[in-house]
């Protein structure tokens, strides 16, 4: 029980009773102010010591009191308790006083008002005889008052948008506190008024109207929150009671002292009783109904309700019996329900004490709340992670329990990573919920060098990956203040008096980590946000970014170029450790006098560009380098702009030897080097050298067999070199004629080497062979040229002549082997079929790196298929070529190559709408190039299901953009498509009568039943005179077509359910698949519905699965790319199928578990999921 009040507090507070309470918002720590403290509302009478006098005398001054002011409650009120509670809450407790006043006059009017209130409250008007109050039985009222709802007769006060009624629940919560805590000393106990209140209100909330069930609930919840309150105060007072008691015995003295004591005790042992006794009884007759509601606000209510009253009352409520309900709405279908067992779960473990009671129950539970932290909802995700950390500082959870959390780290929602990221941070490295690890070194145990040590053990498992190292450390940076500490970490990596020896991965994924705090720290995001919204700072956080800025400079300005010295070498740690000039405050250099360390740098910089030919380490070069001639001032600007100058001197000699070595015969491999660093140094600014283009045209025509690679990079340079010609001559006020015409020059040199390697490529990939990546840089680099170039921005101005547009010859190879590289994954994916009906899989993938060379070159063949798409759709979009060619032919790709693709065309297909082109010519030739395909098919192979397949989904997609406001809009669009298509079907018919079941039949949806009637007319014309029983089976799609035409009109069906053709999406994070089965606590409730529910699971999760396959390519990348090995340290049991390179095994965890909306038989205790 509860400790008890002190004297002079109950003193001055007894006459509380009468202030009017504040708003209480039920279900989220309702009555709070009651439950918190026992003291606030016990009886003055308890806390006295004095004599039997003294004990006896309050009571009887109380009560005048309370009379009085009733009396002049009555002259001041004359409003019925409904109105009350509709209107002012202010007034309650005075109300409460006169009818309590009213009540102890003459029972039964009172009680008849009350009964009233309490059916209006309901929404219904049902009125009681009071001379038949006794004799009325409970449940004749709950059906008459069912039947008024029936008929209509009902209103929702609870749920109304009217502005009176607003405060309707609140003051309906107040009501009932009010009443129960001035009853507490009188009809509260006289086993009448509220048994009367508590039967009504239990069969109410067993009606079928949702209403009733809502408010009923409501009033039921509240009366126990209430009985706790007054439960806490008799607790109270017992206690001091027998303190009393006690000190009485000591002094062996028996007396009326003495017996009034034990009469005093007995009574309210016997008032805990009886109030104790109605607590169980609205838990078994409402409670254990309810929680299991099909409304989710009602279950909602109960689990809040059932939290409060563990946490008030847990010398009752803090047991298995009620505990169990926590547990089992754990698997509620409704993400509000599980959050709010959660969170109630997370109070009951905050308190030390209540943790030895929850034993079982977290044994039972356990699984379960660490699968919530995988929940479909991220609200609830978030709870279910510091669930699991308040288990973790109990330490009731194994390690190897959190298999599943940790891959989480690497999520795609911010919350749950930062959640995760926290819980890794204080269970794995600062160790905070085991004493025994966290104080084992001593003081050493917090120092940063010790953190950082753990963290580049977790991060070893990600080493694999940089892209995953960046997720896991962004996860844990706001919480670990041992990446901030600069000098600690440059101190590691200069191996300057370790406590823990680096390795080569550990010296990676340090830099790594510097890199990544750094910018962090000055406000950059690492890991890309969902929603690419541009961040904003206010004056202080910028404030606080330019500190950061600053301290990582000193920290950084002596040992930056020992740190570029040690690691020059290594390709792995130069970019990172490059990119943290760039968040530097170059200023510093010349205020702390530190020019020549700065001039070092740039050297080292400049050293490390020629020394490595990737593209992350020569980009990071370039962009520091970039950095460093612009942001500086003074003496080192000019200094660093000199060094950059260098570089492109040298790196243009190096180039110009290059290809001399290989005209000469010599290997490619320096050219090739070379024409990367160009490529990546031109991509941010211009680098002139005239001579040079005439050379690598030149070896471009004179050596065709060159690499593949070779031959990208050359085009790639000359067209970035064309570009900043042309971006030069547009932004000059004078434009010589000799800039012009030799900017034509190396246009028209470009386009011929482009149109070369166009014919070449499309006659090697017609021969059979594998694409490659030359091919698709051809047509982007070729789709990019045109844009630059695109007649109508430079017709009618001095420019003119540099307008281009690709004659029809040339657009067609284009899009010929731009519809190669669309067409090869489906090639290779028809090739591997074939190979693995000749040999054994696992015979035929020997090793792990081959599955893996295989996976990363689908990667590449999915990235080239949407380049080209883009490259063709931006020919498309921007007008640079006619669309009446290259539009249809795009468009009849729409469904053939994923959703990468479709999404790229669907964008087009918006765009075009918005010009209000052709759009209705567009589709249908794209229908009809796609059907064409199908007969070519037809004529090449028996099996054309999937050709077919592609014509209906095609159609059906297109016909699903004309939805809404957009079908009225575009009616004669549609009808154009239709009849259009209907002349094309019955050209040489029955050759193309399939055309009307494939293509046309799916816009017929999209029309008022009118039209219909009409197209119906029209095809049956043209058969007047036709004898269609010469071929039967040619036929068929024309009486198919018709059939359908009649079916529609019949039913009235002009305008189908949109749904159709269109892809619904679920809302929230993907689902994860799970066949979990839970452990029995309660045995005595293992029954048949249990495995009724658990059989519907089952079904259930057939249709679960499906919805997962859809989902699979809506997935994030990130999940695509998981490393299967990275956990092992963390000593993690993972699930099956987790972390496959399949995006659709990295769903989401799912709930199945239905409400029963009026079901009594018992809980759920064991789901499948």
């Amino acid at each position: 029980m509860e400790d008890a009040a002190q004297p002079s507090e109950i003193t001055t507070r007894r006459s509380k009773r009468a202030r009017v309470p504040a708003k209480i918002k039920f279900g989220d720590n309702q009555s709070h102010d009651r439950t918190s403290d026992p003291s606030d509302q016990s009886p003055g009478e308890a806390e006295r010591e004095g004599s039997f006098d003294e004990f006896v005398e309050p009571r009887a001054r109380g009560k005048r009191n309370r009379m009085e002011e009733s009396s002049a409650a009555a002259k001041k009120f004359d409003q019925s308790l409904i109105e009350v509670i509709k209107g002012n809450g202010k007034l309650i407790p005075q109300v409460v006083k006169l009818w309590v006043e009213q009540y102890e006059k003459d029972p039964k009017p009172a009680m008849v008002e009350l009964l009233m209130m309490l059916f209006e409250a309901c929404g219904a008007k049902y009125h009681l005889r009071e001379e038949l109050l006794d004799e009325t039985d409970v449940d004749d009222v709950v059906v008459a008052l069912v039947n008024l709802a029936r008929k209509g007769e009902v209103e929702d006060y609870q749920s109304s948008k009217k502005k009176e009624f607003k405060n309707f629940k609140d003051n309906l919560v107040s009501f009932w506190d009010n009443l129960i805590i001035e009853c507490q000393n009188g009809p509260l106990f006289d086993q009448v008024l509220f048994d009367k209140c508590m039967d009504y209100i239990i069969a109410l909330s067993c009606t079928p109207p949702r209403v009733y069930r809502q408010v009923a609930s409501l009033m039921g919840l509240q009366l126990v929150t209430s009985f706790i309150t007054v439960a806490k105060m008799l607790g109270a007072q017992r206690e001091t009671t027998q303190r009393q008691l006690n000190a009485e015995k000591k002094k062996r003295t028996e007396g009326p002292r003495v017996e009034s004591l034990n009469k005093r005790l007995s009574t309210t042992h016997e008032k805990i009783t009886v109030i104790e006794e109605m607590m169980r009884k609205i838990f078994t007759g409402l409670f254990v109904h309810r929680y299991r509601d099909i409304d989710p606000d009602i279950r909602i209510s109960c689990i809040q309700s059932l939290g409060i009253w563990i946490m008030s009352y847990p010398s009752l409520f803090l047991q298995d019996l009620y505990l169990k309900y926590l547990g089992w709405t754990l698997n509620d279908k409704s993400a509000g329900v599980r959050k709010a067992s959660i969170l109630a779960l997370q109070n009951l473990y905050d308190v030390d004490d209540n943790v030895p009671s929850l034993g079982l129950f977290t044994e039972r539970f356990s699984n379960r709340m660490i699968e919530l932290a995988d929940d479909i909802d991220v609200s609830v995700a978030v709870c279910a992670i510091g669930l699991v950390k308040q288990l973790l500082r109990h330490q009731l959870l194994a390690d190897d329990d959190l298999g599943p959390l940790y891959d989480l780290l690497i999520d795609d929602s911010t919350e749950i990573r930062h959640a995760i990221g926290a819980l890794v941070y204080d269970h794995l490295i600062a160790q905070k919920f085991n004493s025994s690890q966290s104080h084992a070194k001593g003081d050493d145990g917090d120092s940063s060098e010790v953190h950082l040590g753990r963290m580049l053990q977790i991060l070893r498992e990600f080493s694999a990956d940089p892209i995953l190292s960046i997720y896991v450390i962004d996860d844990v940076w706001e919480y670990m203040n041992a990446m901030k500490d600069w000098k600690c970490i440059i101190s590691m990596l200069l191996d300057e008096n370790p406590l823990i020896e680096l390795t080569d991965e550990d010296a990676t994924n340090l830099i790594r980590l510097l890199c990544a705090s750094v910018k962090k720290s000055v406000g950059e995001r690492i890991v890309p946000a969902t929603d690419n919204r541009k961040q904003y700072y206010n004056k202080a956080q910028k404030e606080l970014f330019e500190n950061n800025r600053r301290d990582i400079t000193v920290a950084m300005m002596r040992n930056y170029s020992q740190l570029l010295r040690k690691f020059m070498a290594d390709k792995a740690k130069i970019p990172s450790l490059v990119d943290i000039i760039v968040h530097m405050n170059l200023e510093l250099y010349s205020l702390k006098r530190q020019e020549q360390n700065f001039k070092t740098l740039l050297q080292l910089m400049k050293e490390a560009f020629f020394k490595h030919g990737e593209k992350d380490a020569l980009r990071s070069c370039v962009k520091a380098i970039n950095f460093c001639s612009s942001e500086c001032q003074g003496e080192l600007k000019d200094f660093a702009q000199n060094k950059l100058k260098e570089l492109e001197d040298e790196l243009i000699a190096k180039l110009k030897t290059a290809i001399k070595e290989v005209m000469d015969g010599d290997d490619e491999y320096s050219l090739l080097v070379n024409l990367k660093r160009l490529y990546e140094l031109q991509l941010s600014r211009s680098v002139p050298f005239e001579s040079l283009f005439e050379d690598m045209v030149m070896i471009l025509r004179s050596f065709k067999s060159m690499d593949d690679e070779v031959v990208s990079f050359l085009l790639h340079n000359m067209s970035l070199h064309v570009a900043w010609c042309l971006h030069s001559i547009i932004n000059s006020d004078i434009v010589s004629e000799e800039s012009l015409s030799s900017l034509l020059s190396k246009r028209n040199s470009l386009f011929e080497q482009l149109e070369h390697f166009l014919d070449a490529h499309t006659e090697v990939q017609e021969e059979g062979k594998r694409g490659n990546q030359s091919a698709c840089r051809v047509c982007t680099i070729l789709a990019q040229t045109w844009c630059l170039f695109k007649k109508s921005k430079f017709s009618s101005t001095k420019l003119e002549s540099l307008g281009y547009c690709p004659d029809s010859s040339v657009l067609q190879k284009f899009w010929k082997l731009c519809e190669q590289q669309l067409n090869i994954s489906e090639c290779l994916d028809m090739k591997w079929d074939h190979v693995n009906d000749q040999h054994n899989v696992s015979t035929f993938w020997s090793k792990n790196e081959t599955e893996e060379d295989d996976v990363n070159h689908e990667y590449v063949e999915e990235t080239n298929r949407d380049a080209v798409m883009i490259a063709a759709a931006m020919l498309v979009a921007t007008d640079v070529v006619p669309k009446e060619y290259l539009g249809p032919e795009i468009i009849s790709h729409f469904v053939m190559h994923g959703t990468s693709v479709a999404e790229i065309v669907k964008n087009l297909i918006a765009v075009l709408k918005k010009k209000d082109d052709d759009v209705h010519n567009i589709f249908l030739e794209a229908m009809r190039r796609a059907y064409h395909r199908h007969l070519l098919e037809l004529s090449r192979s028996d099996d054309t299901s999937k050709s077919v397949k592609d014509c209906k989904d095609l159609a059906a997609r297109l016909s699903a953009t004309f939805m809404g406001a957009a079908r009225n809009k575009h009616r004669v669009d549609i009808l154009r498509i239709i009849r259009d298509g209907i002349d094309y079907a019955f050209v040489d018919a029955p050759k193309h009568l399939s055309f009307l079941e494939v293509a046309v039949l799916h816009f017929l949806s999209r029309l008022p039943t009118p039209d219909i009637l009409e197209i119906l007319k029209g095809v049956q014309k043209r058969t007047e005179n036709v004898n269609t029983d010469e071929d039967p089976s040619g036929w068929r799609p024309y009486y198919t077509f018709i059939d359908s035409l009649r079916e529609k009109c019949s039913k009235n069906d002009g305008f189908q359910d949109e749904k159709d053709g269109a892809t619904v999406r679920r809302r929230g994070r993907p689902r994860k698949r799970r066949n979990i089965q839970g452990k029995k606590l309660f045995d005595d409730h293992s029954s048949s519905e249990e495995d009724s529910i658990s059989a519907s699971d089952e079904d259930a999760r057939g249709d679960e699965e499906r919805q997962v396959e859809e989902e699979e390519e809506e997935a994030p990348l990130i999940h695509a790319i998981r490393s299967s090995a990275k956990l092992r340290s963390l000593r993690v049991s993972r699930e099956e199928n987790k972390g496959q390179t399949n995006p659709g095994d990295s769903g989401r965890a799912t709930d199945t578990v239905a409400a029963s909306g009026t079901s009594d038989g018992p809980p759920i205790n064991a789901v499948q999921l």
